[in-house]
């Protein structure tokens, strides 16, 4: 019945997200998510607010949760943006920001949502690869562009850009809007953020999902100047005023006030990274050097598309990317330490 779509729809090709299986005692490592819980502080925060309000509108502005964004980072709350989750969040910059005459540009290998977003909102563009080690090269992007967008770390890569060379590209094009996407800058990189005051064509957008738990309640955000929020609002109050509901703004604003439980909750997760790379390099996986919650890695004489069933016949669950250049690598999302062992203890059967 096909139809009776528009006919942009014919011409979509969607994201596929990580698969979310329906089955009891897997290991997943898939999809990104923590292994360990939301702070207790975020809980008591989202009980207090499960109560007769529910019934009632929630803030549209988000003013809480900008609040605390804004104190966190030290920004101003008029240069902080909310939204449903950062893929929202983007979705919006794309319409709002990246949709000018010259064409975006973007790494080859990168987050798969980016071509989507293109797809959908009509917008050229052009990707940049990245070097025989997955680096992006700054130099690589002096070319005639609208705006650009790149994840720091990357994905599915984990590759890390030096915040010297991020601020390298915003002195290259200071005519154009560059996004850094930093949905795991958490985990070992070192936040953008601190450059907005001096770069107005600079956009930084988060998740709450990855460091700090809260992939189920869909909480993301973007930090720029004042004048880049106003646009990402008026996409926003044009499309849904209301993105976040009660429970998710006081959840997530509560997140920021427990420092301790966020980096212990980090530190922990980079410590089982360097046990995993370490365990995999001595089964002769090439793994590349990774600043998020997961590995990126190949094996020299085992086909990655094969590791992955061998390990989902084990109840481990990993990504396979089926893409050019990259479709003998898997990433795997960093565990719990049990998890982890368990992958190990299934890669070396594999692979002796």
């Amino acid at each position: 019945m096909s139809q009776f779509w528009s006919p942009l729809v014919h011409d979509l090709t969607p994201y596929v997200p990580g698969e979310q299986p329906k089955i009891d005692n897997l290991i997943k490592l898939n999809t990104n998510e923590n292994p360990y819980p939301p702070s207790p502080r975020v809980l008591t925060a989202i009980a207090e607010q499960t109560n007769e309000k529910l019934r009632l509108y929630p803030d549209p502005n988000g003013d809480l949760l900008k609040a605390s964004i804004a104190k966190y980072h030290g920004v101003d709350s008029s240069e902080v943006f909310v939204g449903n989750g950062s893929d929202e969040v983007l979705a919006h910059a794309f319409q709002a920001l990246l949709k000018q005459d010259e064409p975006l540009l973007f790494p080859d290998i990168t987050y798969s949502f980016y071509p989507v977003y293109c797809g959908l909102y009509g917008i050229d563009y052009r990707t940049v690869p990245l070097d025989e080690n997955f680096c992006l090269k700054v130099a690589d992007y002096q070319r005639p562009c609208g705006a650009i967008i790149f994840p720091n770390p990357n994905a599915p890569t984990g590759r890390l850009l030096p915040l010297d060379a991020v601020r390298q590209l915003l002195e290259m094009h200071p005519n154009r809007v560059v996004v850094v996407d930093e949905a795991y800058v958490d985990f070992g990189g070192q936040s953008a953020i601190g450059l907005i005051k001096d770069y107005p064509n600079l956009l930084v957008c988060q998740t709450l999902s990855k460091s700090r738990s809260l992939a189920g309640l869909r909480v993301g955000f973007a930090v720029g100047q004042a004048h880049l929020i106003e646009a990402l609002e008026r996409v926003k109050n044009s499309f849904n005023s209301y993105p976040l509901d009660r429970l998710a703004l006081f959840g997530a604003s509560a997140s920021f006030d427990d420092e301790d439980y966020f980096q212990r909750g980090c530190q922990k997760i980079i410590a089982t990274r360097e046990v995993l790379t370490a365990a995999m390099q001595q089964m002769g996986f090439k793994v590349i050097p990774s600043a998020a919650n997961f590995i990126f890695a190949t094996h020299p004489q085992k086909s990655a598309a094969d590791l992955a069933q061998q390990l989902r016949e084990r109840k481990i669950l990993v990504r396979y990317f089926n893409k050019p250049r990259i479709d003998q690598y898997l990433r795997i999302t960093i565990g719990t330490d049990a998890e982890t062992q368990a992958l190990i203890k299934a890669l070396s059967e594999i692979t002796a």
